[in-house]
């Protein structure tokens, strides 16, 4: 029972966290930052999963551990099923919520492939946190079950152990992902598709080489257009074709919120990228 007090506890912190980060990275680009803060929500969502691990987890582990080497008598297990059972319940609404949100998002992906692709923590983080709250609460009654009906209380602190090992592992995944996010992840293969595309069938007077994307945060993406301009080309004809390269991107994608063009030729680029995948 108190392995899930911290565990509703540390849960209900992390909804602020995560709430603070969506606020944080919707704030407008300034002179510091002329990229925005979308990176807040990720540097968040980091917290959290540590916060997970190490409050979650650790305190869970360790009072399973002191309950185990000295084992104490449940009084009132009627108590603790009661409080189980709510929890079971108010958890339960919060799960069903967030599973159909992100089956939503999701589309045709199945569950794991969509998690690693999704460029919104908060959208997996919710769903992941109330599926181990369910599981813990599941473990607890169960654990309150055997060591009042075996009169064996060395399984209530098994059963902390046991939630804390479901928390770690949680919080593993999330971690993984947030810090993935963190230091730079490209945007969905099918927007760079879409821009070569656009630069393709809107550009004249150049060829498209390649692209680098970058996503920000769950709605904010920036991208860098490599692209081969004709050699007698002036300047004027070459910045009026990147201003209405960069307007068909931006109405395509609203979410490509910098796209920046690099005249190159074709096999400058290949050795660039030669270059940059080799060091």
């Amino acid at each position: 029972m108190w392995s899930e007090a911290v565990h509703s506890f540390v849960d209900s912190g992390n909804e602020v966290l995560l709430l603070y980060g969506m606020r944080r990275a919707a704030a407008r680009p300034d002179s510091a930052h002329p990229l925005g803060y979308g990176r807040e929500l990720y540097f968040w969502s980091f917290i959290v999963a540590l916060l997970v691990f190490a409050l979650g987890a650790g305190v869970s582990i360790y009072q399973g551990v002191l309950h185990v080497r000295k084992p104490e008598p449940i009084n009132e297990p009627v108590v603790s099923y009661v409080v189980l059972g709510l929890s079971f319940i108010f958890e339960g609404a919060s799960w069903l919520v967030s599973l159909r949100q992100f089956r939503a998002a999701k589309g045709d992906l199945g569950f794991y492939a969509a998690f690693r692709r999704s460029k919104d923590p908060p959208s997996f983080m919710v769903l992941f946190e109330d599926t181990a709250a369910l599981i813990g609460i599941l473990i607890a009654a169960l654990g309150t079950y055997l060591a009042s009906a075996l009169q064996q209380p060395v399984w209530d602190g098994i059963a902390s152990i046991l939630i804390g090992f479901v928390l770690a592992g949680t919080a593993s995944l999330l971690a993984r992902e947030s810090k993935s996010l963190l230091i730079g992840e490209q945007a969905d293969p099918r927007l760079t598709e879409s821009i070569m595309r656009i630069a393709r069938e809107n550009c004249t007077c150049s060829r498209p080489n390649g692209l680098i994307t970058v996503q920000l945060s769950a709605d904010q993406i920036l991208a860098a257009l490599s692209l081969e301009f004709a050699a007698d080309l002036p300047a004027a004809r070459i910045e009026d074709e990147v201003i209405q390269l960069e307007r068909r991107v931006r109405d395509a994608h609203p979410d490509v919120v910098a796209l920046f063009v690099k005249p190159q030729t074709e096999a400058t680029y290949t050795e660039h990228v030669r270059r940059r995948l080799t060091r």
